[in-house]
């Protein structure tokens, strides 16, 4: 197995979460505000940008840190121990500064020679739209669900599928860069979990989409991109599908780790409303802990050796098979259902407490169950796919 060295610059790197951690206090703060508004607040987004987080995987040539991959796991893994929402919208939208370093030049140059800043929303719900080739580009319609941070975002990344009028040529997946004055966004989130994401809708009535501000999904496969000449970096030579669980997975990570030290820390001094006996004597509290920590724990280390061995296989030129990326949605999806369960568990061990609207628990439960109902962490869909490649049957992921 790979070592788990730090990515990228380790002094970068180490500065990156260092900041990471300084602002866990006061996102914990603004938890409730971030889900009264739906979105982050502005001084929430203002502190990432401050903190250069935003740009961790971004290519150095504009000013990125181009750290390595498993920064966004561990990012939003500290993040997320102040507040999911923002840890989902941070991995989210910093990973489309990576996935913009694969586009053509003029694509990135659009966008960064403008504002190296510039956050960029997306949607990969490829279904959604439809894109027919015409001289020059695409046209491209559609409607969007769950594009998180459209709001502050300047530009989007819409996924669509690119067809012939009766697809006698067959369909393409692709994914289409839209300036926010050419789509609508439709104020439709108000969900249980992930309150703060500001994950609405976007509609596309019927819009021009030049050439190079496209790329082919199959493109992003692992290897090089149309991006390469500019960006060598193997960074920008992933298989971005096959690791997208990972773009997400810090986020229930990190709001896992922060449910089980805050119930660790209030059992510590909890007693029995009943009798009076203190819970962290009871064995069946100590063997919650021990369970709910060990299944954390092996949730980090599933995400972060996949993301590790991914830039390593990179670096050497190699690109995975398909059983290789089927493994990393099959682990991608697991590592996740495992924060899942442990939050559960710990939830269900804090008895009436957790029946309470008020405190980071019930929001935990919340954002627990929200992040492991995207479809990335549906472990039925990534296990019966992963299975069905075992047995030597084909894929049917697409975007694989």
């Amino acid at each position: 197995m790979p070592k788990a060295s730090p990515p990228g610059d380790i002094s970068i790197y180490a500065a990156m979460i260092d900041r990471a951690k300084a602002l866990v206090p006061r996102l914990r703060d603004r938890a409730p505000k971030t889900e009264e508004l739906r979105r982050l607040p502005p001084e929430t987004e203002r502190d990432l940008h401050d903190a250069g987080l935003f740009r961790i995987v971004q290519p150095k040539r504009v000013g990125g840190a181009e750290l390595d991959y498993v920064a966004l796991v561990d990012c939003a893994d500290v993040l997320a121990r102040g507040d999911a929402s923002v840890a989902w919208n941070f991995a989210n939208l910093a990973s489309h500064h990576w996935m913009l370093g694969m586009f053509d030049r003029r694509a990135q140059d659009l966008v960064w020679n403008k504002d190296v800043d510039a956050l960029i929303a997306s949607s990969f719900i490829f279904p959604s739209g439809r894109a027919s080739k015409v001289d020059g580009g695409y046209r491209l319609r559609g409607h969007w669900p769950f594009s998180s941070g459209v709001s502050s975002s300047e530009w989007n990344m819409l996924g669509a599928v690119v067809s012939s009028e009766d697809e006698a040529d067959g369909i393409e997946y692709r994914i289409f860069l839209l300036h926010k004055n050419d789509y609508v966004v439709k104020d439709t989130w108000n969900a249980s979990g992930l309150r703060g994401t500001g994950s609405n809708d976007v509609e596309v009535a019927d819009t021009f989409v030049a050439e190079p501000m496209t790329v082919a999904v199959g493109e992003l496969a692992g290897g090089p991109t149309p991006g390469s000449p500019d960006n060598p970096n193997a960074l920008y030579a992933l298989p971005v599908f096959s690791l997208f669980p990972y773009v997400l997975s810090g986020a229930a990570l990190g709001n896992a780790q922060a449910c089980l030290d805050d119930y660790i820390d209030i059992t510590r001094h909890r007693a029995s409303t009943y009798n009076r006996a203190k819970l962290g004597d009871f064995q069946s509290t100590q063997i919650k802990i021990a369970e709910a920590s060990a299944k954390i724990d092996a949730a980090r280390l599933i995400m972060r050796s996949r993301c590790i061995e991914a830039m390593a296989d990179a670096r050497s030129g190699r690109i995975p098979d398909i059983a290789a990326k089927t493994r990393l949605r099959r682990d991608g999806a697991y590592s996740v259902n495992l924060c899942t369960e442990a939050v559960s568990l710990l939830s269900s061990a804090s008895g009436a407490r957790g029946l309470f609207t008020t405190g980071a628990l019930q929001r935990q439960f919340r954002d627990a169950h929200a992040i492991n109902s995207h479809l990335a962490f549906n472990f039925d869909a990534a296990g019966t796919n992963y299975g069905r490649v075992a047995l030597g049957l084909p894929s049917e992921n697409l975007t694989l």
